[in-house]
């Protein structure tokens, strides 16, 4: 008698291997549930914030993801110089998991020593003299100079030029006629400067609800009506309004930011969107001489933390451009991003793609030195704004039919 095989296929599975598998599987579920459970149980400010993933995320460049590509496809290799397809993952890894960057010790002090954040921001552009030891910086004025009813004397009054109207016949033939393109305003109004502030010396105190920045704007104004720019000025007492509402200084942007907004709707006119500020560096670091003139240094600030940042990044490099091709690389002091803790990081700019903050000077500059850099800023400004209009005026023109 002969013995036959079964054809079939037995496929023979042992029990400690399911036992392992689902052992396994509730292992790592027990561990989900355990960590989302601790996370949601802690204390707010110890709960991961939306702000640190967006800092660790920023750590992921472009350069990064192509060289991870290039793992699989050696073609994304080829984009840039000096790329290899085993980029070096260690410093990266620390820096998303800790926020901390070795190259950078500012990223650890940051977090340690009060205050030290104002010194956190990225330098896009650096003018003559500029490092990450004199960028701008936010002051606050004490609360008692807040709620003061009583303001400091006023000195050195006869520098001031006189407000100009709203109509002056253009130098250059071109006019933006009764349409006001440019709008210049004041989340900080109130800071003003040592030199016209009688008896003030401490620059913590140079504030005034009168005599201060918002004159700046008036300048602007008068120079860009010159070149044939319309521009509104608004005096909006911003800082006041945080004093009525009982608000804080940090809280100031959300006030001017209803301002701009109600000026947008009000007239549908303008494009550009100016909030001109005052820094808190001495004169050593703001002022800068150039033919035998002194100048108020400038410097751009940009909101990083607004996601269309790139867009008010693109004018404030045009500008800046610009202001070196005429004065060189001395009048400003740079382009800055802030956008981390203890910034405001947005500064109003997601409302509008063509919206900049700018530092005029700080609490040692004259209105003297800060007029002649009002005139050249409105000055280059102009001609940015006229070669945008051509360029503008060119693409909509309709095709010749031949």
């Amino acid at each position: 008698m002969k013995n036959t095989k079964n054809p079939g296929m037995f496929v023979i599975v042992q029990g400690t291997s399911l036992l392992k598998v689902a052992s396994l599987f509730l292992l790592f579920m027990l561990m989900v549930f355990s960590i989302s459970g601790l996370l949601t149980s802690l204390k707010p400010e110890y709960r991961p914030i939306s702000s640190s993933v967006n800092q660790a995320a920023t750590n992921v460049d472009g350069k990064l993801l192509y060289q991870i590509m290039g793992w699989e496809n050696h073609h994304f290799l080829q984009i840039g110089k000096g790329m290899t397809a085993s980029p070096k993952l260690t410093n990266l890894i620390f820096k998303l998991s800790t926020n901390i960057n070795l190259n950078d010790p500012r990223s650890l002090l940051g977090r340690e020593l009060p205050g030290f954040y104002q010194f956190d921001g990225q330098i896009v552009v650096a003018g003559e003299g500029t490092n990450y030891t004199n960028m701008p910086v936010e002051s606050a004025p004490p609360a008692e100079i807040m709620k003061a009813e009583r303001e400091a004397s006023l000195q050195n009054l006869q520098e001031l030029k006189p407000p100009t109207g709203d109509v002056l016949p253009p130098k250059n033939g071109q006019t933006t006629g009764s349409h006001k393109v440019v709008y210049l305003y004041f989340t900080h109004n109130r800071e003003s400067y040592l030199p016209n502030l009688k008896g003030v010396t401490d620059p913590n105190l140079a504030y005034h609800s009168q005599y201060n920045v918002t004159k700046v704007g008036d300048e602007i104004k008068s120079r860009l009506l010159e070149n044939g720019i319309g521009a509104t000025v608004d005096k909006t007492d911003v800082m006041g309004a945080l004093t009525r509402k009982g608000l804080k200084m940090p809280q100031a942007y959300q006030e001017s930011s209803k301002v701009v907004q109600t000026a947008m709707t009000t007239n549908r006119d303008l494009q550009y969107f100016i909030d001109i500020h005052r820094d808190s560096r001495r004169k050593a670091q703001t002022t800068v001489t150039i033919d035998g003139k002194s100048y108020a240094k400038l410097a751009f600030v940009i909101g990083g933390k607004n996601p269309n940042y790139e867009k008010n990044l693109k004018l404030a490099t045009d500008i800046n451009n610009l202001l070196k091709k005429k004065f060189g690389n001395s009048l400003s002091r740079g382009i800055f991003i802030k956008r981390d803790i203890g910034d405001n990081g947005v500064y109003n700019q997601q409302l509008s793609s063509n919206a900049i903050l700018i530092e005029f000077g700080g609490v040692d500059n004259t209105f003297e030195e800060l007029d002649r850099s009002a005139d050249a800023l409105a000055d280059v400004f102009s001609e940015f704004y006229w070669q945008a209009e051509k360029v503008n005026q060119d693409e909509n023109q309709p095709a010749n039919n031949q």
